[in-house]
């Protein structure tokens, strides 16, 4: 039986839900007494936060769906309207809820007053960044849960120009303007007013967005590139851009290249888990290509797997793959002028090659809406394979961008008979050899995962694996606070362990620094000796 308090509040949830699909099954439930499902809708309200909404769509307070993205654009229109902003260009990808997602946000923005333009079709989120800089919008929104599992979706929020003393340029929320957004989502009143006016953007800045990532390229050796999509929406947009640069045209992962909800091929569709791009690599190799490039669903980030010696394939890290593109784009850097710049999390080589080129270096907090913010940029990533290589056109992480240019460095080594290894060589012999690794541990309950920080916190290892711990630093209370942990072993080792801040699971960063033969030992002393160390609560 559903107690009085929680069945008032279905019903009173029901009474307002414009969607009658997900208001016919919360009906279903209560009729059904099925409080699983019910409590699982009714656990709080999803949060917004510097990520905007991600969560699973289900009806419901707690979940992704019409009744919630409502209140959440009118929120997001009224701290517009309280700016004097008031031009919204709205993008989906392909996920289930997408589409409806964006109608509904059209007509609660359009409700509010508001000039609101929509892109005219699934496309990558790269696209929807570049349109809010190109067509001069105060705000862009992303329908999109980028790459989590397939019953989620998400909502992510861009502003223009500078707002409240922040030079956004065409990037990510961050607070205060998350918590200002959550506060006026919290003041919604029922009923919402709806309009039906939009305006529907033009191929023309697709086709911008192509031509301005396509250009100035060098000319391409026959490169033999295999790409997959990941069941996402980068597929025709990264053909069109290699295309228009004069690239071959990748191979493609058939199973793989077309938008599908569902993801079948993949427990998650996120290139960096493991078997992900199985299928990419059985295909490169019957097909005797030598790289692998791999788009999460909505295309901002990117992976790449090269071949070795041993005709094997091997996943660059997304360290390797940003000290390749660093270094290169440092190189080239006609200027000499210009900002480098990586999260706390990622590795340090960065800021060794920005010292090489007298460029200059800064290091922000874990993601991208932080990079973004950085002035001069001409380069910045995060170690979670995102990577922003042209900041005038997307500021913001883009990996149709970021595909291009490991194809173009691929192609200039492959004519001189070189591979990305031996370019990766060349510059640990220039900088230092700088490896790092990663343990992910995925947990049921996010309270399992607030429970090994504290646990650290109170009882700090005085060594691991044997090697003694020099400090021990609680990032809460650094002078840029955020959740997470960094320990810092003798014979300069560092270890970083954080939440994520998508995904139910907890990170642990690892890096050192010195020769080649005892690094690597060193490095799988560590991580055994970690992996012990989260096993215990396991």
């Amino acid at each position: 039986m559903i107690e009085e308090g929680l069945r008032l509040e279905i019903l009173d949830w029901i009474a307002k839900d414009p969607d009658t699909k997900t208001a016919s099954a919360l009906r279903t439930w209560l009729d059904e007494s099925n409080e699983i499902e019910l409590r699982k809708s009714f656990s709080g309200f999803l949060q917004f936060g510097t990520a905007g909404l991600r969560g699973e769509v289900r009806p419901g307070p707690s979940g992704m769906n019409c009744a919630v993205v409502a209140r959440t654009a009118a929120g997001i229109a009224q701290f517009l309207k309280s700016r004097n902003l008031s031009r919204v260009v709205i993008g989906r990808d392909a996920r289930n809820g997408s589409k409806e997602f964006m109608a509904e946000s059209a007509e609660i923005f359009s409700g509010a007053g508001l000039d609101v333009y929509l892109l005219p079709r699934e496309l990558p989120t790269p696209v929807l960044a570049f349109a809010v800089n190109e067509l001069s919008m105060d705000c862009g929104i992303m329908i999109t849960a980028s790459h989590n599992p397939a019953l989620d979706n998400g909502y992510k929020v861009y502003l223009g120009g500078e707002v409240d003393g922040t030079g956004y340029r065409g990037s990510q929320i961050i607070s205060p303007a998350d918590l200002q957004i959550a506060a006026n989502i919290a003041e919604v009143k029922w009923p919402l007013p709806r309009g039906d006016k939009w305006q529907i953007v033009g191929e023309e800045i697709i086709e911008s967005y192509i031509s301005r990532v396509a250009a100035d390229r060098g000319e391409s050796a026959k490169a033999r590139i295999v790409y997959t999509a990941m069941h996402g929406v980068g597929t025709q947009t990264l053909l069109s851009v290699f295309e228009r640069a004069k690239f071959q045209r990748p191979i493609l992962v058939t199973e793989q290249a077309e938008p599908d909800p569902t993801f079948p091929t993949v427990k998650f569709p996120n290139p960096e888990e493991s078997g992900a791009i199985d299928l990419a690599i059985s295909l490169a190799k019957s097909e005797g290509a030598d790289l692998v490039i791999a788009n999460d669903p909505d295309a901002d980030r990117c992976a790449v797997a090269a071949k070795g010696l041993d005709g094997n394939f091997s996943m660059l890290t997304g360290d390797q793959l940003g000290t390749i593109f660093g270094y290169y784009i440092a190189s080239k850097n006609s200027s000499k002028d210009g900002v480098l710049a990586t999260t706390i999390v990622s590795s340090s080589a960065l800021s060794k090659i920005a010292a090489k080129f007298n460029l200059k270096y800064q290091e922000t907090l874990t993601g991208f809406k932080y990079l973004s913010k950085v002035e001069g940029l001409i380069f910045g990533y995060e170690e979670a394979i995102g990577y922003c290589v042209d900041p005038t056109s997307v500021n913001d992480k883009d990996g149709i961008s970021a595909a291009l240019l490991a194809a173009q460095i691929y192609s200039e080594l492959l004519a001189d008979k070189l591979s990305l290894s031996d370019y990766l060589e060349k510059i640990w012999d220039e900088i230092g050899l700088h490896l790092t690794s990663q343990i992910s541990i995925r947990v049921d309950e996010l309270e399992i995962r607030n429970r090994i920080l504290s646990d650290l916190r109170r009882n700090p290892p005085g060594e691991i694996a044997g090697i003694k711990v020099i400090s021990f630093e609680d990032l809460a209370l650094s002078p840029t606070p955020t959740e997470g942990l960094r320990i810092w072993l003798a014979g300069d080792i560092r270890a970083i362990i954080r939440p994520s801040g998508t995904e139910p699971k907890l990170k642990c960063y690892i890096e050192i620094t010195g020769e080649a033969v005892n690094t690597k030992t060193l490095m799988a002393q560590v991580k055994g000796a970690l992996d012990e160390l989260f096993a215990r609560y396991s």
